[in-house]
Order: structure tokens, then C-alpha cells, then sequence
């Protein structure tokens, strides 16, 4: 009984202390009314996007949708990106600008833009530190699916991260149209 007692008391602080990390962990993840960490990423449109120019140059009334995806020509991926090539339409009726974003190699999403016929910019973050300011980096290696939308001052209004790739278009702007974005 001794013996037990004392692996007890050695044992327990160490639960409590890995309980308390991972509190502390979902704790520092992103919600709706947090600023959106700024980025400087690069894309395949050619451009370089830096988040708070971005917002600047917004039209009034206007916001930002950053769809973060896994990986590049994977299956939810293709579907995700199809989607926003073939029904962005629904999304540009609304003021807003929007982005995918992976942690893969630019010179691979480039490939996957021209693949998919993207006309939006595909944002390239190797470095995975946009992913990780996010809380979207998964194990050190890709990013979760999620989009993130932001209003003109770069306050996160809602945080999807049950994307179905199929309808990720229709999804988004229905989504804009409940946070009331305006329309063009």
C-alpha cells in the first residue's frame, strides 16, 4: 500500500501538469474577435500578399477569406480547389478578397493553380510559421482545412473548420451573406 501511495503522488503532478499544457494549448487557439495574425506570403498569381495591406486596400464594407487546405492535388484539395475555381463567382459577388493557403512550395501550388484553373491567388507558406500563427499546422507538416474570415480591420468574424470540400464555394458565401458582407 505504501509503494502504491507513493507512485501516486509521483504520478500525479505529471497529469496534471500535461492536463494543464493542453488546456493552455486550446486556450491560445484563434476564436471569432481575435486580431488575425498578419502574414507576408507568396502566390501564385506572382504577387506577394502582406494581410495588412491586403486590408487596407479593401473596399468599404469589405473583408478576406483565407481557406487553409492540407496539401496540394490530394483528393479534398482538388475538390476544394475546383470548387472555388468553378463557383468563386458566388464568392466575388460579395466585397471581399479570398485566398487558399498551404504550407506547400510555391512552385507546387503553382502547378495545382494551373492544374485546377485557379484564377484566385493560392497563398505558398513553407515556413509553416503563417500555419502556426493560425493554429492550423498539423503535426509539423501540413495545415488542417479552415477558413478564416476576416472583416476590413482584420477582427476574425467566424472560424469554419468543417469544410466540405465539394461545396466549399457555395459554403463560403453563404457564410459571407450570415455575417452580412456586402455585395458588389
Amino acid at each position: 500500500m505504501l509503494r502504491s501511495n507513493a507512485l501516486v503522488k509521483s504520478i500525479v503532478p505529471g497529469v496534471f501538469a500535461v492536463l494543464a499544457a493542453i488546456a493552455g494549448a486550446a486556450t491560445s487557439a484563434l476564436v471569432p474577435g481575435d486580431t488575425a495574425p498578419d502574414f507576408e506570403l507568396a502566390s501564385t498569381d506572382g504577387n506577394t500578399y502582406r494581410l495588412s495591406e491586403v486590408l487596407a486596400g479593401l473596399e468599404e464594407g469589405g473583408g478576406v477569406v483565407l481557406a487553409w487546405y492540407p496539401r496540394a492535388f490530394t483528393s479534398g484539395c482538388t475538390l476544394e480547389c475546383k470548387s472555388f475555381a468553378e463557383d468563386g463567382e458566388m464568392i466575388s459577388a460579395y466585397k471581399v478578397r479570398y485566398f487558399m493557403a498551404s504550407v506547400d512550395p510555391l512552385e507546387e501550388n503553382k502547378r495545382f493553380a494551373k492544374a485546377m484553373k485557379a484564377e484566385f491567388p493560392l497563398l505558398s507558406d513553407p515556413d509553416k510559421s503563417a500555419a502556426r500563427a493560425y493554429g492550423v499546422l498539423h503535426q509539423g507538416r501540413f495545415a488542417f482545412r479552415v477558413n478564416f474570415y476576416l472583416d476590413a480591420e482584420g477582427k476574425i468574424l467566424a472560424i469554419d473548420r468543417n469544410v466540405n470540400p465539394a461545396t466549399a464555394a457555395p459554403d463560403v458565401a453563404a457564410r459571407l451573406a450570415e455575417l452580412g458582407f456586402e455585395q458588389r
